[in-house]
């Protein structure tokens, strides 16, 4: 492991809960939309309609099993890398052979090693105590090769995915929030984030969003935000 546990920024703790219909979190006694949520609630039409259409076409029982797999096989990945960055795995746990470590293993060889210089903190609760509140918990805060801090999101994928699918610019948006929370939180300039994702037969994908994009990304994504309180406050006349 080349990289070092540098924990320079106090993330908070957090509760979650359902309020008001919607996923959020509670840091220090106030109640946060989720980053998650406002994102689902703001969804294009077009994607929504897409989403529908596939469980349709595969069948409902048979996409929710589909979902449930993924979700327990990302979950899992998820706990092994965490254990990975924070130098908490051991030699007996490195040898058993799953698919969700071999997973993770594929993506710190190729997303992490020679690649992150610190890690600040995995499942770091982020929040934005702005005009329009929100908060979300980010997979990782590394301090990159090129010394510059960067979030990271770790993705399992049942298909290598590309750029252009508007799930990417919504895993990119979600990214684009927690940078802007941490911003604030510690005065930081984060100025890119990136995807690792990795599929069941383990091909690995990475998507950086920076520069231009980046702050495109950003705005968009504020955008949506203000989308999401609008229709809450719409919804309550």
């Amino acid at each position: 492991m080349s990289w070092k546990i540098n924990n320079k920024f106090f993330y908070p703790k957090s509760m979650r809960s359902i309020y008001k219909g919607s996923r959020h979190y509670d840091v220090g006694g106030f109640k946060y939309p989720s980053v998650t949520s406002i994102l689902a609630e703001t969804k294009s039409q077009k994607d929504i309609d897409a989403l529908n259409k596939w469980k349709k076409d595969l069948g409902y029982a048979a996409a929710a099993a589909v979902s449930r797999q993924s979700s327990d096989r990302g979950t899992e990945m998820h706990s092994w890398i965490e254990s990975i960055l924070l130098l908490r795995a051991n030699g007996e746990l490195l040898d058993e052979i799953n698919l969700p470590k071999k997973m993770a293993e594929t993506i710190i060889e190729n997303g992490i090693n020679n690649k992150v210089n610190e890690v600040h903190g995995c499942e770091a609760v982020l929040y934005y105590d702005g005009d329009y509140k929100f908060a979300g918990t980010a997979d990782a805060v590394i301090n990159s090769s090129e010394n510059k801090i960067k979030i990271l999101d770790f993705k399992q994928s049942n298909r290598p995915k590309r750029r252009e699918y508007s799930v990417i610019t919504e895993y990119g948006m979600q990214l684009a929030l927690y940078s802007i929370a941490h911003d604030k939180m510690f005065g930081t300039n984060i100025e890119s984030t990136e995807i690792l994702m990795c599929t069941p037969n383990l091909m690995f994908q990475n998507f950086e969003f920076k520069g231009e994009e980046f702050q495109n990304l950003k705005k968009e994504a504020m955008n949506r935000v203000e989308q999401y309180y609008l229709k809450k406050k719409n919804n309550s006349l």
